[in-house]
């Protein structure tokens, strides 16, 4: 069985730098486990941790039901795929993807059939007589997958494998990548700084960040609900916006207010909000949850903001609005056939049941 289980791990670096801060994590057999977070938040060193690359400060990673702290990274049974690719120059794309088959002595018939078998998953058996130099990027990220795939190990590890591509070809990798985990229902850790990359890829995903493991969870519920502030603005895009108020109490009702902004709070939320009734709190909302006024029939008084629009964006399918409340900025993700006047008022509706509140002082998550 491929299961990996972090236990308390953490990597400290000379001067009492602490890149990972013990993190406990459990990955399942065949399970696509992905590590997400902005850069330096310690995911790759993570990742190189269990790949036998980075040595370990503190704690124990075990592969299987093997400890392996101390087993050198070529008989950890895993595979890498790196940022850069990491292809040999002066060698075939054959040669490169047979490497390490050829380095363990594997008899030659087996291996020109696990390369075969392998660039037929992944659609490069044309290019097998070729050179990296003379590959595109999806190309040379292919060959770097196949390198790994022919090496049938235990757990498969990508980090970064889709950031030095262009938007398209991300895209198209990342769907061939999810394809081929389906297809060899095998273990895979994938480290990204792309939450796109993360809410599509993986069966949970791990939200990192100063080395600190913020939230581990499927990638709906992480969304919907968010551990705390960073893991609510990180996940989502555009991120969700932020606004600090207060909790006021007016004739037995909650509202959150802003100073121009006063929308009340639904009453399923009051026992939770409650105690922070006339203190600081920070609201939470995402920019599908607030609507343009005029393509809302039916809408409480209670949950309408008159804001200023200052740009708006056309996207295709849908128009980004930068709006301003005279003390915050924050945008709505509306229809595309919503096109406001620039630098003039509009009402919007906010979805009071859909919003999120964070403490002030810890900003974790109230509801």
């Amino acid at each position: 069985m491929a299961q990996v289980s972090l236990r308390g791990v953490s990597k400290i670096y000379a001067g009492g730098v602490k890149a990972v801060d013990k993190v406990s994590l459990g990955v399942e057999n065949k399970e696509f486990m992905v590590l997400v977070g902005p850069f330096g938040c310690g995911k790759s060193t993570t990742l190189r941790m269990v790949a036998g690359l980075e040595d370990i400060s503190e704690g124990d990673i075990f592969i299987g039901n093997k400890r392996v702290n101390d087993v050198p990274a070529k008989d950890r049974d895993i595979a890498m795929v790196f940022q850069n690719y990491a292809l040999y120059p002066h060698m075939t794309v054959f040669e490169n993807m047979s490497f390490g088959l050829r380095l363990r002595r594997i008899p030659k018939h087996e291996i020109s059939q696990r390369v075969n078998d392998a660039a037929e998953i992944l659609g490069i058996k044309r290019l097998l007589g070729r050179r990296p130099k003379e590959l595109s990027g999806g190309e040379r990220q292919r060959v770097a997958v196949g390198r790994a795939i022919v090496r049938k190990p235990m757990v498969f590890l990508f980090d970064e494998p889709l950031s030095n591509l262009d938007a398209k070809m991300r895209v198209q990798m990342r769907t061939e990548i999810h394809k081929l985990h389906i297809r060899l229902q095998t273990t895979i850790i994938y480290v990204t700084h792309d939450q796109v990359e993360a809410m599509t890829m993986g069966d949970r995903i791990a939200v990192m960040k100063d080395g600190l493991l913020q939230q581990l969870a499927d990638p709906i519920t992480v969304y919907d609900r968010p551990k705390n502030k960073f893991v609510a603005g990180f996940i989502g895009s555009p991120p969700m916006n932020f606004m600090n108020g207060k909790i006021i109490k007016k004739e037995g009702k909650l509202y959150f207010n802003e100073g121009r902004i006063n929308v009340r709070v639904v009453e399923e939320m009051y026992p939770k909000m409650m105690p922070y009734v006339g203190k600081d709190i920070i609201f939470g909302i995402r920019s599908e949850d607030i609507y343009d006024k005029l393509f809302v029939s039916e809408a409480p008084q209670e949950n309408i903001v008159r804001v200023t629009c200052e740009v708006f964006e056309p996207m295709g399918s849908e128009v980004y609005l930068y709006l301003n409340t005279g003390k915050h900025t924050f945008i709505a993700r509306v229809g595309a056939h919503d096109k406001p006047n620039v630098n003039q008022d509009m009402d919007l509706v906010f979805d009071m049941s859909k919003v999120h509140f964070f403490d002030k002082d810890t900003e974790e998550t109230i509801v």
